[in-house]
């Protein structure tokens, strides 16, 4: 059910339309990022629209295979990755939009060596039934690079996981809702 909204023109109405249709993409583009660092299924299918198509390195089919292939590597490779998103262009148009996103990759390998790439993830996301989804994704990978290993900071502290360890599943602690502290108060000096 709509409401009518007094005192903004039609101009900033469509507007507003706009600003809310670019952020459920970047929402969309962020559950990708966020599902593949966790290893979360549902929330990375989430992201496609099951007839999607992507093209990612030597991948190139949809988003149930493109899942299972991508965790067992990157399960086989690293113990923890970050998918970063950076500068993001949009075009929208209708239920059709093409973006332009770049990324940092970083993770932390198998044998604790670390590795960077970046590149840009160029789409194409399609709203269907009310829904902003990739319908069809490039992954342009622009370079990459080993970068010098040293220890975790502060992975050495008593307790320092009490409040959740890191995990590549939903036993991550940005699931936990509510979150909560558990650790004592405690000012270094």
């Amino acid at each position: 059910m709509t409401t009518p909204v007094t005192g903004l023109s039609a101009d900033r109405i469509a507007r507003l339309e706009a600003v809310l249709d670019r952020q459920d993409i970047l929402d969309t583009l962020t559950r990708f990022s966020r599902a593949m660092d966790r290893f979360d299924r549902d929330l990375f299918l989430s992201a496609f629209h099951p007839d999607a198509i992507i093209a990612a390195g030597s991948f190139v089919g949809g988003p149930v295979d493109l899942y299972e292939w991508s965790t067992e590597m990157h399960a086989q490779g690293q113990k923890a990755t970050h998918h970063n998103l950076l500068n993001h262009t949009c075009d929208i148009d209708g239920d059709t939009a093409h973006t332009e996103t770049y990324y940092l990759f970083a993770a932390r390998n198998i044998d604790d060596s670390n590795w960077i790439a970046g590149g840009r993830y160029i789409d194409r996301l399609e709203r269907r039934d009310g829904q902003w989804r990739i319908a069809l994704r490039t992954n342009a990978i622009e370079w990459s690079g080993m970068i010098p290993s040293m220890e975790i900071p502060f992975a050495d502290v008593p307790g320092v996981h009490d409040n959740g360890a890191p995990s590549r599943s939903t036993s991550d602690p940005s699931y936990t809702r509510p979150l909560t502290n558990v650790r004592a108060s405690n000012i270094p000096g």
